[in-house]
């Protein structure tokens, strides 16, 4: 409940963060640049110049759609920062000899209270995480059961409950992976319905309502695209992180606990 928690609240903090930190940049540099090439731009074609037209990275970031698909960027990214940072943490753990056991020393059931010690002994948020979950599972599973079999399907079901979770976890991640693109077509959706509403104007000679309206449609849709891209490759980076955990923590059981199991 505590993890539940506080992740409710970081991602409540992260949400409002990077809303504060885009408007500010929008505000103080992308609009008022972007407005001053779209005024020049303009000014220079109603004096008849002949000149070519160039992109600017503020004229394609400057609407709100933009704005939005960098707000949801940068608080996918607060978040997969933390459950990377909880995995970089667990795993240290693994360079760790949390059970004091010699080489060729067989466990019997009856040991498994005085191993169990050193575990329990951990920070309360240590014990929280995979491997002294695991271990303290199999250790109990022994004591009570004898049975080593049994010890295995139980750090096996820890393992594989533990990767549902994170997997489950996601799911906000997801989430904003697809709301991007989607924040992205209604842009498109807006400036094609604009261009369209000017059309009168662009049979009488006036295009410069067309292609502001044309912009606002395709520059939202790369922007949003281009984002996707970046989120999905992080996104497939931390899947990968928590499986490889998972993974190690269950060889990590194998080799330091169950393969000394032994039945008097």
């Amino acid at each position: 409940m505590k993890f539940k928690s506080s992740d409710f609240v970081f991602q409540v903090f992260a949400l409002l963060g990077s809303i504060i930190l885009v408007h500010a940049i929008y505000v103080a540099i992308i609009r008022p640049n972007a407005d001053a090439l779209i005024e020049e731009q303009l000014a220079r074609e109603a004096a008849g110049e002949t000149y070519v037209q160039q992109r600017s990275i503020y004229i394609v970031m400057r609407d709100y759609e933009q704005e939005a698909c960098f707000v949801l960027m940068l608080w996918a990214m607060a978040i997969m920062g933390l459950k990377a940072h909880r995995s970089i943490r667990e795993r240290k753990l693994l360079d760790k000899a949390l059970l004091n056991i010699s080489e060729g020393t067989p466990i019997l059931p009856e040991d498994t209270r005085d191993l169990s010690r050193p575990i329990q002994a951990l920070p309360e948020e240590e014990r929280r995480y995979l491997v002294p979950r695991a271990l303290l599972t199999a250790l109990q599973r022994f004591g009570s059961t004898k049975n080593v079999a049994a010890v295995s399907n139980s750090v096996k079901e820890v393992c594989e409950t533990e990767g549902d979770r994170l997997d489950s976890e996601l799911a906000m991640v997801r989430y904003i992976t697809w709301a991007i693109p989607s924040i992205g077509f209604i842009g498109t959706v807006r400036g094609i319905g604009e261009a369209l509403s000017q059309a009168h104007r662009a049979v009488e000679g006036d295009i410069a309502g067309v292609t502001v309206s044309l912009g606002v449609a395709f520059n939202s849709t790369f922007i949003a695209l281009v984002i996707s891209i970046v989120i999905m490759f992080f996104t497939h980076q931390l899947q990968l992180m928590q499986e490889r955990l998972v993974l190690d923590t269950q060889n990590y059981c194998d080799n330091r606990l169950l393969r000394f199991l032994k039945i008097s």
